[in-house]
């Protein structure tokens, strides 16, 4: 498939969402970008500069709420997302060594994509579950009282 192609393949989904709608407001901007998000496995700069272009929301509004949200990428994210928690609690039991294991294993660091394109890996304030800590997140699933020695048997489950 050639990049033209490509492009009107993402117009094509872009359409689709927006078609779905009518008088697209402001307030409509998150649950769109949800939705763009899902079904680009991102938010891709071309795609937000068309949704600028057919509903008039300002670039700068588009942009404001994809970057101050954290559930939104602009970048394009592994099959699994990996998040490590750096609250106090987790801190204090050892959160560190974790988040260092987990470097270690995927070979990437905070913010980063496997090459593969299977781990994202995060770190995050907080997870909500200090009295599991020290927590990590893949995906979905919470996994209490880790340490160090059980990351890279955890993550090669989600091989």
């Amino acid at each position: 498939m050639n990049k033209q192609t490509e492009d009107c393949l993402d117009l094509e989904s872009l359409g689709k969402i927006l078609a779905s709608r009518e008088n697209i407001e402001s307030a409509d901007l998150s649950p769109i970008l949800q939705e763009i998000q899902l079904s680009y496995g991102y938010l891709p700069k071309e795609i937000l500069l068309e949704l600028n272009r057919r509903t008039g929301i300002p670039s700068s509004q588009i942009y404001g709420v994809a970057t101050f949200y954290e559930q939104f990428h602009l970048e394009p994210h592994g099959k699994h997302t990996v998040r490590c928690c750096r609250g106090t609690a987790c801190h204090v039991k050892g959160g560190r060594g974790i988040i260092q294991a987990v470097q270690r294993v995927l070979g990437i660091d905070e913010g980063e994509t496997t090459d593969d394109m299977q781990f994202t890996f995060e770190t995050v304030a907080c997870l909500g579950t200090c009295f599991l800590a020290p927590v990590i997140m893949i995906d979905n699933d919470y996994y209490g009282n880790m340490t160090s020695g059980k990351v890279k048997g955890l993550l090669e489950r989600y091989k």
